[in-house]
Protein backbone atom coordinates (compact mmCIF):
# COMPACT_ATOMS: atom_id res chain seq x y z
CA UNK A 1 0.00 0.00 0.00
CA UNK A 2 3.23 2.43 -0.10
CA UNK A 3 4.06 2.70 3.41
CA UNK A 4 6.85 1.65 5.01
CA UNK A 5 7.04 0.08 8.37
CA UNK A 6 11.02 0.07 10.49
CA UNK A 7 10.95 -3.00 12.27
CA UNK A 8 13.65 -4.96 14.39
CA UNK A 9 12.25 -7.76 12.57
CA UNK A 10 10.35 -9.36 9.47
CA UNK A 11 7.49 -10.36 12.24
CA UNK A 12 7.55 -7.15 13.96
CA UNK A 13 7.23 -5.42 10.84
CA UNK A 14 3.81 -7.48 9.91
CA UNK A 15 2.44 -6.98 13.07
CA UNK A 16 2.57 -2.98 12.65
CA UNK A 17 1.62 -3.49 8.52
CA UNK A 18 -1.65 -5.96 9.93
CA UNK A 19 -2.64 -3.32 12.71
CA UNK A 20 -2.80 -0.95 9.68
CA UNK A 21 -4.25 -2.83 6.91
CA UNK A 22 -5.41 -5.54 8.24
CA UNK A 23 -4.82 -9.09 7.98
CA UNK A 24 -4.41 -9.55 4.57
CA UNK A 25 -0.98 -7.87 4.29
CA UNK A 26 2.15 -8.44 2.36
CA UNK A 27 5.50 -7.05 2.57
CA UNK A 28 8.39 -6.64 0.57
CA UNK A 29 11.98 -5.73 1.80
CA UNK A 30 13.68 -2.72 0.94
CA UNK A 31 16.99 -3.51 -1.00
CA UNK A 32 18.82 -0.53 0.08
CA UNK A 33 18.96 -1.10 3.42
CA UNK A 34 22.67 -0.15 4.51
CA UNK A 35 22.77 2.27 7.29
CA UNK A 36 25.23 5.73 6.77
CA UNK A 37 28.32 4.47 8.46
CA UNK A 38 27.83 0.87 6.60
CA UNK A 39 27.85 2.66 3.32
CA UNK A 40 30.33 5.24 4.03
CA UNK A 41 32.64 2.01 4.77
CA UNK A 42 32.34 1.11 0.82
CA UNK A 43 33.10 4.83 -0.25
CA UNK A 44 36.63 4.16 -1.28
CA UNK A 45 35.86 1.98 -3.61
CA UNK A 46 32.00 1.88 -4.78
CA UNK A 47 32.31 4.98 -5.83
CA UNK A 48 34.58 3.93 -8.66
CA UNK A 49 32.43 1.32 -10.08
CA UNK A 50 32.59 -1.60 -7.80
CA UNK A 51 32.24 -4.56 -8.44
CA UNK A 52 33.28 -4.29 -11.83
CA UNK A 53 36.90 -3.77 -12.47
CA UNK A 54 36.74 -0.57 -13.67
CA UNK A 55 39.49 1.81 -15.14
CA UNK A 56 38.89 4.06 -12.07
CA UNK A 57 38.88 1.40 -9.32
CA UNK A 58 42.36 0.26 -10.83
CA UNK A 59 44.08 3.98 -11.18
CA UNK A 60 42.87 5.38 -7.68
CA UNK A 61 42.39 2.45 -5.15
CA UNK A 62 44.40 2.64 -2.84
CA UNK A 63 44.26 6.45 -2.36
CA UNK A 64 47.67 7.84 -0.44
CA UNK A 65 46.15 10.00 2.67
CA UNK A 66 42.49 10.25 4.25
CA UNK A 67 41.93 13.37 6.17
CA UNK A 68 39.44 13.42 8.92
CA UNK A 69 38.59 14.17 12.43
CA UNK A 70 38.90 12.34 15.15
CA UNK A 71 35.33 11.94 16.38
CA UNK A 72 34.72 9.08 13.30
CA UNK A 73 37.73 7.16 13.19
CA UNK A 74 35.74 4.30 14.52
CA UNK A 75 32.78 5.21 12.69
CA UNK A 76 34.23 5.41 9.22
CA UNK A 77 37.95 5.03 9.15
CA UNK A 78 38.11 1.68 10.58
CA UNK A 79 34.88 0.44 8.95
CA UNK A 80 36.59 1.46 5.51
CA UNK A 81 39.87 -0.23 6.63
CA UNK A 82 38.12 -3.65 7.41
CA UNK A 83 35.54 -3.29 3.95
CA UNK A 84 38.62 -2.10 1.86
CA UNK A 85 40.81 -5.85 3.09
CA UNK A 86 37.88 -7.93 2.87
CA UNK A 87 36.32 -6.96 -0.42
CA UNK A 88 39.54 -5.33 -2.50
CA UNK A 89 42.25 -7.09 -0.36
CA UNK A 90 43.77 -3.98 0.52
CA UNK A 91 43.76 -0.89 2.49
CA UNK A 92 41.95 1.84 1.04
CA UNK A 93 44.91 4.14 1.93
CA UNK A 94 48.09 4.84 3.73
CA UNK A 95 48.13 7.25 5.92
CA UNK A 96 45.31 8.98 8.05
CA UNK A 97 45.90 12.62 8.59
CA UNK A 98 44.04 13.31 11.77
CA UNK A 99 42.87 17.26 12.85
CA UNK A 100 40.52 18.92 15.39
CA UNK A 101 37.40 20.09 15.45
CA UNK A 102 36.63 23.87 15.02
CA UNK A 103 34.31 24.95 18.26
CA UNK A 104 33.12 28.16 18.63
CA UNK A 105 34.81 31.12 20.84
CA UNK A 106 33.63 29.66 24.03
CA UNK A 107 34.80 26.02 23.72
CA UNK A 108 31.30 24.38 22.08
CA UNK A 109 31.19 22.32 19.11
CA UNK A 110 29.52 24.19 16.18
CA UNK A 111 26.03 23.01 15.83
CA UNK A 112 22.82 23.90 13.87
CA UNK A 113 20.43 23.55 16.92
CA UNK A 114 22.68 25.16 19.07
CA UNK A 115 22.84 28.45 16.84
CA UNK A 116 26.94 28.83 16.67
CA UNK A 117 27.60 27.82 13.40
CA UNK A 118 29.75 29.95 10.92
CA UNK A 119 29.19 29.47 7.72
CA UNK A 120 32.79 29.71 6.16
CA UNK A 121 31.24 32.06 3.01
CA UNK A 122 30.07 34.68 5.47
CA UNK A 123 33.62 34.49 6.79
CA UNK A 124 34.88 34.97 3.15
CA UNK A 125 32.30 37.27 1.87
CA UNK A 126 31.11 38.97 5.06
CA UNK A 127 27.53 39.29 6.01
CA UNK A 128 25.34 41.95 7.99
CA UNK A 129 23.93 41.76 11.14
CA UNK A 130 19.82 41.19 10.48
CA UNK A 131 21.26 38.57 7.85
CA UNK A 132 23.38 36.93 10.49
CA UNK A 133 20.74 36.45 12.88
CA UNK A 134 18.02 35.70 10.47
CA UNK A 135 20.00 32.53 9.09
CA UNK A 136 21.19 31.65 12.72
CA UNK A 137 17.67 31.28 13.73
CA UNK A 138 16.02 29.29 10.71
CA UNK A 139 15.39 26.31 10.46
CA UNK A 140 16.16 25.47 13.97
CA UNK A 141 15.97 21.62 15.56
CA UNK A 142 14.54 23.30 18.70
CA UNK A 143 12.65 26.02 18.20
CA UNK A 144 12.14 27.35 21.46
CA UNK A 145 16.07 28.38 21.77
CA UNK A 146 15.32 31.11 18.68
CA UNK A 147 15.37 34.04 21.46
CA UNK A 148 18.68 32.90 23.02
CA UNK A 149 20.67 32.14 20.05
CA UNK A 150 19.01 35.91 18.48
CA UNK A 151 20.28 37.63 21.82
CA UNK A 152 23.67 35.80 21.42
CA UNK A 153 24.34 36.11 18.35
CA UNK A 154 23.27 40.25 18.19
CA UNK A 155 25.62 40.44 21.17
CA UNK A 156 28.83 38.59 19.78
CA UNK A 157 28.22 40.24 16.38
CA UNK A 158 26.70 43.45 16.42
CA UNK A 159 27.47 44.21 13.30
CA UNK A 160 27.71 41.26 11.44
CA UNK A 161 30.72 39.74 10.16
CA UNK A 162 33.07 41.74 8.02
CA UNK A 163 34.64 40.22 4.41
CA UNK A 164 38.19 38.70 5.11
CA UNK A 165 38.50 36.75 1.48
CA UNK A 166 39.23 33.07 1.17
CA UNK A 167 42.88 33.09 2.02
CA UNK A 168 43.01 34.80 4.93
CA UNK A 169 40.05 32.24 6.23
CA UNK A 170 42.39 29.31 4.44
CA UNK A 171 45.37 30.99 5.88
CA UNK A 172 43.85 30.36 9.49
CA UNK A 173 42.74 27.41 9.23
CA UNK A 174 46.34 26.38 7.99
CA UNK A 175 47.92 28.37 11.28
CA UNK A 176 45.40 26.53 13.26
CA UNK A 177 45.30 23.23 12.97
CA UNK A 178 48.25 21.44 15.48
CA UNK A 179 47.49 17.71 14.69
CA UNK A 180 44.24 16.22 16.56
CA UNK A 181 43.35 19.71 18.48
CA UNK A 182 40.24 21.27 18.44
CA UNK A 183 40.70 24.98 17.72
CA UNK A 184 38.62 27.43 19.06
CA UNK A 185 37.55 29.32 16.44
CA UNK A 186 38.11 33.39 16.66
CA UNK A 187 37.96 36.45 14.26
CA UNK A 188 40.81 38.19 15.68
CA UNK A 189 43.02 35.54 13.92
CA UNK A 190 41.09 35.89 10.61
CA UNK A 191 41.27 39.72 10.73
CA UNK A 192 45.53 39.13 11.45
CA UNK A 193 45.80 37.01 8.39
CA UNK A 194 44.35 38.99 6.42
CA UNK A 195 46.23 41.81 7.50
CA UNK A 196 49.42 39.59 6.43
CA UNK A 197 47.45 39.37 2.84
CA UNK A 198 47.65 43.45 2.89
CA UNK A 199 51.07 42.76 3.60
CA UNK A 200 52.13 40.87 0.92
CA UNK A 201 49.93 42.89 -1.71
CA UNK A 202 51.74 46.30 -0.39
CA UNK A 203 55.50 44.29 -0.42
CA UNK A 204 54.42 43.22 -4.13
CA UNK A 205 53.67 47.01 -5.04
CA UNK A 206 56.94 48.08 -3.83
CA UNK A 207 58.95 45.37 -5.34
CA UNK A 208 56.95 45.79 -8.58
CA UNK A 209 57.35 50.39 -8.47
CA UNK A 210 61.25 49.39 -8.14
CA UNK A 211 61.36 46.56 -10.96
CA UNK A 212 58.94 46.67 -13.80
CA UNK A 213 60.82 48.24 -16.79
CA UNK A 214 63.97 47.82 -15.27
CA UNK A 215 66.80 45.60 -15.72
CA UNK A 216 66.47 42.67 -13.25
CA UNK A 217 68.29 40.58 -14.95
CA UNK A 218 70.88 37.81 -13.25
CA UNK A 219 74.84 38.89 -12.85
CA UNK A 220 74.39 41.80 -11.01
CA UNK A 221 76.21 42.67 -7.71
CA UNK A 222 75.05 41.26 -4.51
CA UNK A 223 75.02 43.37 -1.08
CA UNK A 224 74.96 41.87 2.11
CA UNK A 225 71.05 42.15 2.58
CA UNK A 226 71.15 40.39 -0.89
CA UNK A 227 73.18 37.25 -0.52
CA UNK A 228 71.27 37.20 3.72
CA UNK A 229 67.57 37.39 1.98
CA UNK A 230 68.64 34.67 -0.73
CA UNK A 231 70.03 32.47 2.88
CA UNK A 232 67.00 32.90 5.01
CA UNK A 233 64.69 31.75 1.41
CA UNK A 234 66.55 28.36 1.45
CA UNK A 235 65.92 28.24 5.42
CA UNK A 236 61.99 28.93 5.22
CA UNK A 237 61.81 26.40 2.00
CA UNK A 238 63.40 23.76 3.97
CA UNK A 239 61.07 24.29 7.04
CA UNK A 240 57.95 25.10 4.76
CA UNK A 241 59.08 21.54 2.82
CA UNK A 242 59.63 19.74 6.24
CA UNK A 243 55.99 20.95 8.50
CA UNK A 244 54.18 19.74 4.82
CA UNK A 245 55.65 16.13 4.86
CA UNK A 246 55.06 15.92 8.26
CA UNK A 247 51.12 17.33 7.49
CA UNK A 248 52.14 19.87 10.28
CA UNK A 249 50.20 22.67 8.04
CA UNK A 250 50.26 24.92 11.47
CA UNK A 251 54.45 24.83 11.19
CA UNK A 252 54.74 25.47 7.60
CA UNK A 253 51.73 28.48 8.12
CA UNK A 254 54.42 29.51 10.75
CA UNK A 255 57.54 29.54 9.08
CA UNK A 256 56.43 31.18 5.79
CA UNK A 257 54.30 34.22 8.20
CA UNK A 258 57.78 34.52 9.61
CA UNK A 259 60.11 34.33 6.61
CA UNK A 260 57.23 37.37 4.90
CA UNK A 261 56.48 39.54 7.94
CA UNK A 262 59.52 39.85 9.90
CA UNK A 263 62.51 39.06 7.50
CA UNK A 264 61.37 39.68 4.17
CA UNK A 265 59.17 42.78 4.41
CA UNK A 266 60.61 44.03 7.95
CA UNK A 267 64.45 43.91 7.46
CA UNK A 268 65.29 43.22 3.43
CA UNK A 269 62.73 45.74 1.86
CA UNK A 270 63.81 48.78 4.27
CA UNK A 271 67.58 47.50 3.76
CA UNK A 272 67.11 47.54 0.25
CA UNK A 273 65.69 51.16 -0.35
CA UNK A 274 69.48 52.60 0.20
CA UNK A 275 70.98 50.56 -3.04
CA UNK A 276 67.48 51.44 -4.72
CA UNK A 277 67.50 55.31 -4.17
CA UNK A 278 71.17 56.21 -3.57
CA UNK A 279 72.38 58.31 -6.20
CA UNK A 280 76.04 56.55 -6.19
CA UNK A 281 74.54 53.11 -6.72
CA UNK A 282 76.52 51.32 -9.41
CA UNK A 283 74.25 50.15 -12.03
CA UNK A 284 75.80 46.52 -11.39
CA UNK A 285 74.57 46.73 -7.27
CA UNK A 286 71.09 47.95 -8.71
CA UNK A 287 70.76 45.29 -11.14
CA UNK A 288 71.58 42.58 -8.05
CA UNK A 289 69.28 44.27 -5.90
CA UNK A 290 66.53 44.25 -8.44
CA UNK A 291 67.25 40.80 -9.34
CA UNK A 292 66.88 39.66 -5.94
CA UNK A 293 63.94 41.53 -5.29
CA UNK A 294 61.91 39.50 -8.20
CA UNK A 295 63.70 36.49 -7.52
CA UNK A 296 62.42 36.02 -3.68
CA UNK A 297 58.91 37.28 -3.95
CA UNK A 298 58.32 34.79 -7.11
CA UNK A 299 59.71 32.26 -4.68
CA UNK A 300 57.37 32.94 -2.22
CA UNK A 301 54.81 33.26 -4.21
CA UNK A 302 55.04 29.33 -4.80
CA UNK A 303 56.01 28.90 -1.15
CA UNK A 304 52.72 30.36 -0.18
CA UNK A 305 50.04 29.56 -2.61
CA UNK A 306 49.05 25.55 -1.21
CA UNK A 307 48.01 27.78 1.71
CA UNK A 308 46.64 31.26 -0.60
CA UNK A 309 45.77 30.05 -3.95
CA UNK A 310 44.36 33.30 -5.14
CA UNK A 311 46.30 36.65 -3.79
CA UNK A 312 49.17 34.47 -4.85
CA UNK A 313 48.41 33.80 -8.69
CA UNK A 314 47.12 37.45 -9.33
CA UNK A 315 50.70 39.21 -8.39
CA UNK A 316 52.08 36.13 -9.86
CA UNK A 317 51.08 37.13 -13.07
CA UNK A 318 53.07 40.43 -12.65
CA UNK A 319 55.97 39.17 -10.90
CA UNK A 320 56.86 36.04 -13.07
CA UNK A 321 58.01 37.82 -16.39
CA UNK A 322 60.20 40.02 -14.43
CA UNK A 323 62.24 36.86 -12.99
CA UNK A 324 62.20 35.61 -16.20
CA UNK A 325 59.51 32.44 -15.07
CA UNK A 326 57.39 31.61 -18.09
CA UNK A 327 53.97 29.59 -17.53
CA UNK A 328 50.16 30.70 -17.85
CA UNK A 329 49.15 29.72 -13.97
CA UNK A 330 51.52 29.71 -10.94
CA UNK A 331 49.70 26.15 -10.05
CA UNK A 332 52.01 24.70 -12.75
CA UNK A 333 54.79 25.61 -11.25
CA UNK A 334 57.48 22.99 -9.35
CA UNK A 335 57.38 23.91 -5.87
CA UNK A 336 60.41 25.60 -4.38
CA UNK A 337 63.01 22.91 -3.33
CA UNK A 338 66.18 23.95 -0.87
CA UNK A 339 69.03 24.19 -2.31
CA UNK A 340 68.02 26.35 -5.01
CA UNK A 341 69.45 29.64 -3.14
CA UNK A 342 73.09 29.33 -1.39
CA UNK A 343 73.35 29.43 2.28
CA UNK A 344 75.79 32.04 3.19
CA UNK A 345 76.59 32.32 6.91
CA UNK A 346 79.02 34.52 6.64
CA UNK A 347 75.92 36.91 5.63
CA UNK A 348 73.62 35.73 8.41
CA UNK A 349 76.27 36.82 11.24
CA UNK A 350 77.05 40.18 9.72
CA UNK A 351 73.10 40.61 9.31
CA UNK A 352 72.60 39.25 12.83
CA UNK A 353 74.68 41.83 14.31
CA UNK A 354 73.34 44.80 12.14
CA UNK A 355 69.69 43.68 13.33
CA UNK A 356 70.89 43.57 17.16
CA UNK A 357 72.01 47.27 16.79
CA UNK A 358 69.51 49.00 14.72
CA UNK A 359 67.25 46.87 17.44
CA UNK A 360 69.06 48.08 20.74
CA UNK A 361 69.04 51.59 19.70
CA UNK A 362 64.90 51.14 18.89
CA UNK A 363 64.70 49.95 22.20
CA UNK A 364 66.35 52.79 23.33
CA UNK A 365 64.01 55.11 21.84
CA UNK A 366 60.71 53.00 23.30
CA UNK A 367 62.08 53.34 26.60
CA UNK A 368 63.09 56.48 26.42
CA UNK A 369 59.79 57.68 24.68
CA UNK A 370 62.01 59.08 21.56
CA UNK A 371 59.88 59.91 18.31
CA UNK A 372 61.03 57.47 15.80
CA UNK A 373 61.96 59.61 12.89
CA UNK A 374 64.61 61.80 15.08
CA UNK A 375 67.63 61.75 14.11
CA UNK A 376 69.91 60.31 16.64
CA UNK A 377 74.06 60.84 17.71
CA UNK A 378 75.48 57.52 18.78
CA UNK A 379 78.54 56.60 20.89
CA UNK A 380 80.16 53.46 20.79
CA UNK A 381 82.53 52.84 23.73
CA UNK A 382 85.05 49.36 23.50
CA UNK A 383 84.27 48.29 20.27
CA UNK A 384 86.34 44.78 18.74
CA UNK A 385 87.93 44.64 15.46
CA UNK A 386 85.21 42.72 13.82
CA UNK A 387 82.25 45.76 15.69
CA UNK A 388 84.60 48.14 13.74
CA UNK A 389 84.75 46.76 10.63
CA UNK A 390 80.86 46.02 10.60
CA UNK A 391 80.01 49.86 11.16
CA UNK A 392 82.57 51.13 8.30
CA UNK A 393 80.92 48.92 6.34
CA UNK A 394 77.37 48.91 6.89
CA UNK A 395 76.93 52.31 7.89
CA UNK A 396 74.54 53.17 5.43
CA UNK A 397 72.29 50.69 6.54
CA UNK A 398 72.90 51.38 10.08
CA UNK A 399 71.81 55.04 9.39
CA UNK A 400 68.60 54.42 7.57
CA UNK A 401 67.00 51.59 9.79
CA UNK A 402 67.95 53.10 13.14
CA UNK A 403 67.68 56.89 11.46
CA UNK A 404 70.80 58.04 13.14
CA UNK A 405 72.71 61.10 12.98
CA UNK A 406 76.28 60.00 13.14
CA UNK A 407 78.07 57.44 14.88
CA UNK A 408 81.50 57.90 17.25
CA UNK A 409 83.62 55.62 18.59
CA UNK A 410 84.78 56.94 22.10
CA UNK A 411 88.25 56.99 23.03
CA UNK A 412 89.37 54.59 25.52
CA UNK A 413 89.22 55.78 28.95
CA UNK A 414 86.83 59.19 27.58
CA UNK A 415 84.33 60.12 29.98
CA UNK A 416 80.18 59.24 28.35
CA UNK A 417 77.94 61.88 28.83
CA UNK A 418 74.32 61.39 30.15
CA UNK A 419 73.09 58.41 27.88
CA UNK A 420 70.70 55.77 27.64
CA UNK A 421 73.17 52.77 26.74
CA UNK A 422 72.31 49.44 25.18
CA UNK A 423 75.40 46.65 25.40
CA UNK A 424 75.75 44.45 22.17
CA UNK A 425 78.63 41.73 22.99
CA UNK A 426 81.49 43.47 24.20
CA UNK A 427 80.73 46.59 22.87
CA UNK A 428 78.28 49.44 24.67
CA UNK A 429 76.16 51.52 22.30
CA UNK A 430 75.23 54.78 24.31
CA UNK A 431 72.38 57.86 22.90
CA UNK A 432 73.45 60.80 24.68
CA UNK A 433 70.00 62.26 25.82
CA UNK A 434 71.09 65.67 26.04
CA UNK A 435 68.34 67.67 24.40
CA UNK A 436 66.13 65.06 23.18
CA UNK A 437 63.87 64.84 26.01
CA UNK A 438 62.76 67.19 28.94
CA UNK A 439 63.51 65.15 32.00
CA UNK A 440 61.36 67.03 34.39
CA UNK A 441 58.37 66.56 32.03
CA UNK A 442 59.34 63.04 31.18
CA UNK A 443 59.40 62.15 35.15
CA UNK A 444 56.06 64.13 35.70
CA UNK A 445 54.46 61.99 32.79
CA UNK A 446 55.60 58.79 34.21
CA UNK A 447 55.21 59.37 37.68
CA UNK A 448 51.13 60.47 37.04
CA UNK A 449 51.11 56.61 34.96
CA UNK A 450 52.59 54.92 38.03
CA UNK A 451 49.91 56.72 40.18
CA UNK A 452 47.59 55.30 38.05
CA UNK A 453 48.86 52.09 37.77
CA UNK A 454 49.41 51.59 41.58
CA UNK A 455 45.39 52.76 41.91
CA UNK A 456 44.35 50.06 39.78
CA UNK A 457 46.69 47.65 41.49
CA UNK A 458 45.20 48.16 45.09
CA UNK A 459 41.52 48.25 43.50
CA UNK A 460 42.47 44.66 42.22
CA UNK A 461 44.31 43.23 45.53
CA UNK A 462 41.77 44.61 47.61
CA UNK A 463 39.15 42.13 45.61
CA UNK A 464 41.56 39.31 46.09
CA UNK A 465 41.54 39.64 49.82
CA UNK A 466 38.00 39.90 50.38
CA UNK A 467 37.34 36.09 50.98
CA UNK A 468 33.59 36.47 49.79
CA UNK A 469 35.07 37.32 46.06
CA UNK A 470 37.30 34.67 46.36
CA UNK A 471 34.57 32.25 47.36
CA UNK A 472 31.71 33.31 45.29
CA UNK A 473 32.87 34.29 42.02
CA UNK A 474 33.26 32.03 39.38
CA UNK A 475 37.04 30.62 39.56
CA UNK A 476 37.43 32.05 36.08
CA UNK A 477 36.59 35.35 37.16
CA UNK A 478 39.16 35.06 40.02
CA UNK A 479 41.63 33.85 37.77
CA UNK A 480 41.60 36.67 35.43
CA UNK A 481 41.88 39.03 38.30
CA UNK A 482 45.22 37.45 39.50
CA UNK A 483 46.36 37.50 36.31
CA UNK A 484 44.99 41.58 36.20
CA UNK A 485 47.71 41.83 39.00
CA UNK A 486 50.67 40.14 37.84
CA UNK A 487 50.44 42.08 34.78
CA UNK A 488 49.61 45.38 36.66
CA UNK A 489 52.82 44.45 39.10
CA UNK A 490 55.08 44.35 35.56
CA UNK A 491 53.67 47.54 34.59
CA UNK A 492 54.56 49.42 37.85
CA UNK A 493 57.74 47.77 37.60
CA UNK A 494 58.57 48.59 34.21
CA UNK A 495 57.83 52.45 34.63
CA UNK A 496 59.94 52.59 37.99
CA UNK A 497 62.33 51.68 36.21
CA UNK A 498 61.90 53.99 33.66
CA UNK A 499 61.44 57.02 36.21
CA UNK A 500 65.31 56.23 37.80
CA UNK A 501 66.62 56.00 34.11
CA UNK A 502 65.20 59.64 33.43
CA UNK A 503 65.66 60.80 36.93
CA UNK A 504 69.55 59.11 36.68
CA UNK A 505 70.04 61.31 33.06
CA UNK A 506 68.80 65.07 34.37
Amino acid sequence: AGHVDVARSEDEALAQARERHGKDVALRQDEDVLDTWFSSALWPFSTMGWPKETPELKAFYPTSVLVTGFDIIFFWVARMIMMGLKFMGDVPFREVYIHGLIRDHDGQKMSKSKGNVLDPLDLIDGIDGEALVTKRTTGLMQPHLKEKIEKATRKQFPDGIPAFGTDALRFTFAALATTGRDIRFDLGRVEGYRNFCNKIWNASRYVLMNTEGEDCGPGGTLSLPDRWILSRLDHATEAALDAFGKYRLDLAAKALYEFTWYEFCDWYLELSKPVLQADASSPEALRGTRHTLVTVLESLLRLLHPIMPFITEEIWQRVAPLADVSGETIMCQPYPAPGQHARDEAAEASMAWIQQFILGIRQIRGVMDIAPGKPLKVLVEDPSAEDTRLLAEHAVFLQRLARLESVETLAAGAEVPPSSTEILGQMKVHVPMAGLIDHEAEAARLTKQKAKIEADLGRSEGKLANERFVSKAPPAVVEKERDRVAELRDKLAEVEGQIARVRALS
